[in-house]
């Protein structure tokens, strides 16, 4: 084993990047070649039909089920030009990933023979088995009907030789069992919800949209290497596995020369992207070594989901031919960065306006004030909601862990905003604001016209943080499905602005003038939702305990943060704005414990068999060589000598014999932890269980593992090591 371990190292340190071929001409004329999209639609579409297909894109339309024959007949005919044989109905399903089975364009010809044949009832709608995925409860076994139905707001692409239409996928009975039906209900209520708030100052406002810009980290290891380490094949992360040496101390990695292999990897990714119409601009090395990220130009949400989605996708599949695995899992290597997805979002309108951002005039500065401060107010009022829709298993590695944002949500403004803010707290409203005649409204914030993109630096630190023209969720993880954070995201702001219009136009109907209705109910919410503001250091101990005195949500627990799911409050935000049900909301939360306890348990398991397969054997074998050594010595030197010189081989054997003592026992323990729990019935108690008791277990074994990888001869070792898996060449 040892010898195969530097055969696999010294394979990958000689390994040269692989011939990328690229397309004819500039991004720009390859762009989106691969996607339905209203060029592609134009052309082969009848006129008619390409008019009611972009009605329904535009305006949520209902589609009219009379042209999807034609639809799909289009479709097909572009798709086999492009030398698509197959269909599939591709959704995401509550497992973070993508699921897609595959059809052939062929019927019976009733001749003996088959035809192409793509109908719109294939297009539209198709039947997986919904009691396969996960699905809480909502579908038994026997129960196994479910629906994925086109998403038309999405544009249909072709992988390889499958023509790909995003769906969503939902129950027999009607409930959502994946991510984008709750999604773009939440992105129809905060539609709604803002489209009347923005009435107040532009009243041909008809639609506002949702804006997404990801940044997608992910770690690359070697793929022999990858494979020569069982804790990261079926796990995703390194269960054990002392520090390197030189890790990021020197902080030479972040934004450094791209390594040859892994820019032939970015381009050949980002030109595979751009043809499914998956806008990518940037890319660099991140902070940890073998650490980088890929970012696009932001985009509608739905879309952008979409986007993230196919793109994990891809870069596992573009990986794999330039010789390396992508790890997207949060922490796949401790005591360096682990890898998040921040989520840049904003609003914005039919009419070009951008909602995040200051204007030039004081009517577009208040627009502007009113939807941040409303943001903020659904963010403190659901912050521990927030929280759960960012949390994993995998993530709880990384949030806190003085790299990423802490576990407590909380919102950075900068110096500018801030002191905005806190003048309108300040001020009465006739100092705000002044009405005279026909001259219109003069709005006392003369900080604001001078608010400038990117004005303060930056806070690392904070979970949402306004940056100029948007905010950034930073506590998203790498792997998630960020739909998850948008879905809970929109439904805050959505049920915060129609709470805003309602008591707005309560103030206008007691004769309140509508601005100085806006502006009493904003510094009513200011002074509300003040505790979520905070420009310090997040990593601190003395926030954790300042944002406990403010009544943030400070639990760390990821199977309790859950709960957050199915407060009265969150309840009625998701069926206030018709995004879930409490029946919906309650079989999410079975996933979502379930998963935990799966991972954890998975996990142990792999931690198990490594330690009775690789590392006792090999520690023993290592101190029968030093005892041997041992008795060697004694049988040449006199004894007083033989003990000399035998002190420090006797020192190591001691060593050792603790350490896998200590872990052989324990990892019993652990293993009559598990089964205990795993006789609890209700899916919570059991993840409860698993957090409080295996977990920590699982990090006191590796505590001894990490200890004997110093002490064991390195030719003895049977694992890659972390300056082999971190260093590529």
């Amino acid at each position: 084993m040892s010898n195969l371990r530097f055969r696999v190292v010294e394979t990958a340190f000689r390994k040269k990047p692989a011939t990328v071929e690229s397309p004819a001409g500039r991004p720009s004329e390859y762009f989106a070649n691969h996607v339905f999209n209203r060029e592609k639609m134009f052309r082969y579409l009848p006129t008619e039909v390409y008019r009611k297909l972009a009605d329904a894109m535009d305006h949520g339309a209902a589609l009219d089920r009379s042209i999807a024959d034609q639809v799909a007949e289009g479709m097909k005919q572009w798709a086999m030009e492009l030398g698509a044989t197959h269909y599939t109905h591709w959704f995401q399903p509550l497992t973070e990933g993508t699921a897609e089975k595959h059809d052939a364009f062929i019927e019976h010809d009733g001749k003996g023979s088959v035809i192409e044949k793509f109908s719109g009832k294939l297009l539209v709608q198709q039947e997986p088995d919904a009691s396969s995925f996960p699905n809480g409860g909502i579908r038994n076994t026997f129960e196994a009907r479910g629906y994925s139905a086109w998403d038309p707001s999405s544009p249909v692409f072709v992988v390889d030789d499958t023509l790909c239409i995003p769906t969503v996928f939902i129950a027999y009975t009607g409930e959502s069992l994946d991510y984008k039906a709750p999604l773009l209900k939440a992105l129809r209520a905060v539609d709604k919800a803002a489209t009347e708030v923005c009435q107040y100052f532009n009243p041909e406002t008809r639609k506002v949209f949702a804006y997404l810009g990801w940044e997608q980290e992910y770690f690359l290891v070697d793929e022999g290497l990858y494979a020569a380490r069982p804790d990261l094949l079926l796990t995703g992360r390194t269960l054990m596995g002392h520090e390197a040496s030189k890790n990021q101390q020197l902080e030479d990695h972040y934004f450094g020369a791209i390594p040859t292999r892994v820019a032939a990897f970015m381009k050949d990714l980002e030109m595979q992207a751009m043809q499914l119409g998956i806008p990518v601009k940037t890319r660099h090395n991140e902070v940890a070594p073998n650490q980088f990220e890929v970012a696009p130009i932001y985009e509608e949400c739905n879309l952008a989901v979409d986007h993230n989605m196919l793109i994990m996708s891809l870069m596992r599949k573009v990986a794999r031919t330039h010789g390396f695995r992508v790890l997207l899992h949060e922490k796949p290597f401790k005591g360096i960065n682990g890898s998040g997805k921040h989520c840049n979002w904003s609003l914005g309108t039919d009419t070009g306006i951008p909602l995040m951002a200051p204007g030039k005039t004081a009517e577009e500065n208040l627009r502007f004030i009113t939807f941040i401060v409303n943001t903020l107010m659904a963010v403190y009022r659901h912050n521990g909601l927030l929280k759960a829709a960012i949390m994993s298993a995998t993530n709880a590695h990384r949030l806190g862990a003085n790299e990423a944002p802490p576990a407590i949500i909380s919102s950075f403004l900068g110096v500018q905003l801030s002191r905005v803010l806190d003048h309108m707290e300040d001020c009465t409203v006739d100092e705000l604001v002044s009405l005279s005649g026909k001259q219109g409204m003069k709005l006392d914030i003369p900080q604001v016209p001078e608010l400038l993109i990117d004005n303060t630096d930056r806070n690392r630190t904070s979970p949402f943080a306004f940056t100029g023209n948007r905010f950034e969720f930073r506590a998203v993880g790498s792997e998630a499905n960020c739909a998850s954070a948008m879905i809970a995201l929109n439904t805050a702001v959505a049920e915060q602005l129609t709470q805003f219009k309602e008591e707005t136009d309560e103030l206008i109907r007691q004769g309140e003038p509508k601005v100085s209705a806006i502006i009493k109910m904003l510094r009513h919410y200011i002074k509300q939702c003040k505790p979520i503001r905070f420009d310090g250091n997040g990593y601190s101990d003395e926030w954790k305990a300042e944002a406990e005195r403010r009544g943030l949500d400070c639990e760390t627990s990821c199977p309790l943060i859950f709960d957050r799911y199915l407060d009265d409050d969150s309840i009625r935000m998701f069926e206030s704005t018709g995004v879930m049900t409490q029946k919906e909301l309650q079989a999410r939360n079975e996933v979502k414990w379930e998963t935990y306890t799966k991972k954890i348990q998975i996990e142990a398991r792999v931690l198990g068999d490594l330690v009775m397969n690789h590392i006792v054997p090999v520690a023993t074998e290592y101190q029968t060589k030093l005892v041997d050594n041992v008795y060697k010595m004694k049988s040449i030197f006199p004894s007083e000598q033989a003990d000399k010189l035998s002190a420090e081989n006797m020192g190591i054997i001691c060593k050792i014999a603790e350490h896998t003592s200590y872990i052989k026992e324990h990892v019993d323990a652990m293993i009559e932890a598990r089964k205990q729990a795993n006789r609890i019935k209700e899916e919570r108690e059991k993840a409860i269980a698993y957090h409080d008791t295996i977990a920590p277990m699982m990090e006191q074994i590796r505590y001894h593992i990490d200890k004997l990888e110093l002490i064991v001869d390195d030719r003895m070792w049977t694992l890659p090591k972390y300056r082999e898996l971190l260093f590529i060449r």
